[in-house]
């Protein structure tokens, strides 16, 4: 599997229903923020978007050809009930046999049967790979995009929370499970972290956690505030990833971001993280949160994407999803 910021030849993602539960009552009140997003995309590839039927695909049309150009804006007639692609949508691997793409189709279970229904979200990767016309293999076990993160050489995050949870794969134990990460993803260490974030409806996704941002480096969120309960969990992480060795055996870099002041609406607290962030060809779409700690966090990243520019995007409507940028794209890579 290609690291994030390896070239893309596009990013999937899958529109929004008002009909849908991840947006109850706001789903006007995000779509301009989908509409920054797949504008700041479209920039430097082609966005690929699923839609349910052809009026859909209409509507958003007249959003979208004023700001993206027209061979970098592509639909697909492929039905989902909602919108976090990272996780129901196929992850891409290089068959470097075949020198081609292949996509894995992974199972889908919505983080572990927690909304219903979710068959049009699970049978999104097959569809995929239908219409591209590539070969796609099902490794047989649950496994959401935004729980794992790689840097291209070898090495993968992941976190004990999510991945071990019995909602997922009971029938599997650790080491059957990193067995399946190693042959399907080709890496060679699995590096395991604790709990995720309060509000993580996931059971704790690393790409709100800890992100690779190049071979050698990873970004992590840390909570600075010890009445927090992310202070706990993130100070745990930091520790365990000071313990691991990347594959060339080189210790891994590890650089602080902030968290932003919590967030609540209708008494729940929210995972806002600046971890959730999406590499593109060219830029790095930062959620932000009209907080002071916005602007550590686009410097932070600006030092570590020197080539590619920061793009922070208001996610105060979309977090209400209970997710931003990451858990809203997947990216095609490039052919090997």
């Amino acid at each position: 599997m290609p690291a994030e910021w390896e070239p893309h030849e596009a990013t999937w993602i899958s529109w929004p229903s008002p009909e849908g539960i991840s947006f109850p009552d706001r789903y006007e009140n995000v779509i301009p923020t989908f509409v920054a997003m797949a504008q700041a995309i479209g920039v430097s590839e082609i966005v690929r978007i699923n839609v349910r039927n052809r009026t859909e695909e209409k509507n958003i049309r007249k959003l979208l050809e004023p700001c993206i150009a027209k061979e970098h804006l592509e639909f697909y007639c492929i039905p989902t009930q909602e919108p976090w692609c990272r996780d129901h949508g196929p992850i891409f691997v290089h068959n470097h046999d075949s020198q081609k793409l292949l996509i894995l189709d992974w199972e889908y279970n919505a983080w572990g049967a927690k909304y219903l229904p979710y068959d049009l979200d699970n049978a999104v990767p097959e569809r995929i790979a239908q219409l591209l016309h590539l070969d796609f293999l099902k490794p047989g076990m649950v496994l959401e995009g935004g729980s794992i993160d790689v840097n291209g050489a070898g090495a993968l995050l992941t976190t004990q929370s999510c991945l071990l949870q019995k909602n997922r794969n009971p029938h599997l134990t650790k080491s059957q499970i990193e067995e399946r990460l190693q042959a399907f993803l080709g890496v060679t260490h699995i590096y395991w972290l604790g709990d995720g974030l309060e509000g993580d409806d996931t059971d704790g996704h690393i790409d709100d956690i800890a992100r690779f941002v190049n071979e050698e480096t990873v970004v992590m969120v840390m909570e600075h505030n010890p009445a927090d309960p992310n202070y706990l969990s993130t100070h745990n992480n930091h520790k365990l990833l000071e313990t691991f060795s990347l594959p060339s055996n080189k210790p891994i870099t590890i650089v602080d971001l902030p968290m932003p002041p919590r967030l609540e609406r209708n008494g729940m607290r929210l995972p806002a993280s600046y971890a959730n962030f999406y590499i593109t060809n060219t830029s790095v779409l930062l959620p932000i949160f009209q907080a002071p700690s916005d602007e550590l966090a686009c410097h932070t990243l600006s030092t570590l994407f020197p080539t590619r520019e920061i793009i922070p995007i208001d996610c105060r409507e979309l977090i209400w999803g209970l997710g931003a940028f990451h858990c809203l794209t997947q990216q095609q890579p490039c052919c090997p």
